[in-house]
């Protein structure tokens, strides 16, 4: 059809004239004519194109070899370009991008690819579109997809990720004891300026014990004083004039 001075150009592609070699004109989609046997067409699609860059060994600048993949999409915004400027813009992005994500990647230290992934590949995007530009190509993003580390690095990560989940557990755990040393402090003195409290707690604790029939429980010396303290504090709470019992030691 084309040959014949016809050609359809769809939606998304732009169709590039040649006449007798030189470039005359883009056409928009639709049903376009030409001058039979002299006039010739490209047509260039404007589609958003997926580019898997296949996985290299990169050495990092602190000498680690860790294997990274990427993707990048990008797509032509000129078609006259696409097709002057280059004779395979596909193979030519595909190369440059690999260059560039092992370039950026080896300038950068491991933890900065591992944590700044996002700089690293708004770093890439840059270049590959400054580049590309004069191709008629923008890219519109890259992205690290997979980064693999040797098996050593691995299991060092993993002992240093275990230590640093020890070292929290005992800070926190040191800081609780430093919290309940405080509050048992802070009882201490209560119990201290009120002997009463004491004697209190300790039948508590009895009366807890008791609750487990099958234990035997043995009141050690300081029970008797605590009987005596409590039958001080009831003398002196009572009316003079009631009588009270006697707790007898």
């Amino acid at each position: 059809m084309p040959n014949l001075g016809v050609a359809i150009v769809r939606q998304y592609e732009r169709g590039v004239v040649f006449r007798l070699g030189q470039v005359r004109n883009v056409r928009e989609p639709g049903l376009r004519f030409m001058i039979p046997l002299v006039d010739r067409m490209r047509k260039v699609s404007l589609r958003t194109v997926t580019m898997p860059i296949p996985s290299q060994q990169i050495i990092t600048r602190d000498n680690v070899s860790i294997g990274v993949a990427a993707v990048a999409y990008y797509r032509r915004v000129d078609p006259v370009k696409s097709i002057v400027e280059i004779e395979n813009v596909e193979a030519a992005v595909g190369q440059i991008a690999q260059t560039t994500v092992r370039n950026v990647v080896g300038r950068s230290l491991l933890d900065q690819v591992l944590t700044d992934t996002e700089k690293l590949n708004e770093s890439i995007k840059h270049i590959l579109d400054r580049i590309t530009q004069q191709w008629g190509v923008f890219v519109l993003l890259v992205e690290l997809k997979d980064i693999e580390l040797p098996p050593t690095m691995q299991r060092a990560m993993a002992r240093q990720a275990e230590a640093e989940r020890e070292k929290r557990a005992k800070i926190i755990a040191a800081e609780g004891e430093a919290l309940s040393a405080g509050r048992l402090a802070e009882a201490a003195d209560v119990m201290a300026d009120h002997p009463i409290a004491l004697q209190l707690r300790n039948l508590q604790v009895l009366s807890e014990i008791a609750v487990e029939h099958n234990s035997t429980i043995v009141f050690p010396a300081q029970l008797l004083s605590s009987v005596r303290a409590v039958n001080r504090f009831v003398s002196k709470e009572r009316p003079e004039h009631a009588e009270a019992p006697t707790l007898v030691p």
